[in-house]
């Protein structure tokens, strides 16, 4: 007798997954511009106006620990998380609903510290927080964040826009949330091994910051709508520059070139990076939660951003390439596929 064969989900990893149980997905309803496959979904009531639909979740032991993890700044993070998602659709957040599922270690009080971070994050944002739910759960604590936004006027951007010989951009720098997460978790081996000593992190105030508490990059896009700049794609770097980098790639069906001494580091990061003994370059690939904002633009519209310094030109698209490649000082290069941290496997 056959037997029936499953396959293990970490097998295949989040990205191959979310292809199988997408496929075939069918739109009825003519006001779904776009469905599944980007940052967030586009739905059209007007000619001019359309809404953005975006959801996250944040579930303990996977992408939290509560051990370090301030209350307030995991319920700041849930919110901002989100935020990023419609920015990278060069848009603005609107409103948001909040779902959290309660095991029953949690107090009211702590409850309350979490609202108060999702509060602070909407005030920050101007977000509305207009409903959600709240359930109980014998499993982790989790949060799942549903937010809509709206454009500011200016033209949407995509994964799949990109055009040959535009321009390849990131805001701020990379790399440091992945290396805070690394000092967190060596602090926390250290306390389990010795309950008495108290963790020192005065020194790692930066990169500790981009991993508890993260900021979306807003005010990139009303920089961008000010300057009259749309990308011609776009998507917030949440798993590591190089899923990103692939999503691009793929969706617009070009190659990608990146120059390796141009991708920006704080030199937060690259002393931290230096302590722990970890490559600066695996940190910003493949670390990931760094949520600054990656995108292409025009050769015309770079001239009107290349002397801002929060813009960092790494590369450019080219139809003359495979994929993505790193090129080094000398000129040899290599090609990155798209491991970067995903769901499901270790």
């Amino acid at each position: 007798m056959k037997k029936n064969y499953f396959t293990p989900i970490s097998q295949i990893g989040e990205f191959e997954l979310i292809k199988k149980i997408t496929n075939n997905v069918i739109s009825y309803q003519k006001t779904t511009k776009l469905g599944v496959g980007d940052d967030a979904a586009i739905v059209s009531f007007s000619k001019n106006k359309n809404l953005l639909v975006s959801t996250d979740m944040l579930v303990e032991g996977i992408h939290f620990d509560c051990t370090y993890t301030p209350l307030k700044h995991l319920g700041y993070k849930s919110v901002v998380v989100n935020v990023s998602d419609i920015c990278a659709m060069n848009a603005a957040p609107t409103q948001a609903t909040v779902s959290i599922a309660i095991p029953n270690k949690f107090s009211v009080e702590m409850i309350q510290e979490i609202y108060d971070g999702i509060k602070l994050a909407c005030k920050n944002y101007s977000v509305d927080l207009v409903g959600g739910d709240t359930t109980a759960t014998a499993g982790p604590l989790v949060i799942s964040v549903n937010i809509l936004g709206e454009s500011l006027g200016s033209k949407l951007s995509l994964r799949s826009g990109a055009q040959n010989n535009d321009i390849v951009i990131v805001t701020g720098s990379l790399g440091a949330a992945y290396l805070g997460l690394q000092i967190l978790e060596r602090e926390k081996l250290i306390f389990k091994d010795s309950a008495e000593v108290q963790p020192d992190l005065k020194n790692y105030k930066y990169i500790l910051e981009r991993q508890l508490k993260p900021e979306a990059r807003i005010d990139v896009i009303k920089n961008l709508k000010n300057l009259k700049v749309i990308p011609t794609s776009m998507i917030d770097i949440s798993d590591g520059l190089s899923s990103e980098l692939n999503h691009i790639s793929k969706s617009s069906n070009l190659g990608i070139k990146i120059f390796i001494d141009k991708i920006p580091f704080a030199k937060e990061t690259r002393k931290t990076a230096e302590e722990l003994n970890i490559d600066l370059l695996v940190s910003a690939l493949f670390g990931g939660e760094d949520y600054e904002l990656l995108f292409t633009v025009s050769l015309a519209d770079f001239e009107k951003i290349k002397n801002n310094p929060i813009y960092s030109p790494i590369g450019h698209i080219s139809k003359d390439v495979n994929g993505v490649k790193l090129y080094d000082s000398s000129g040899k290069s290599v090609e990155i596929n798209q491991n970067s941290w995903t769901a499901f496997q270790k």
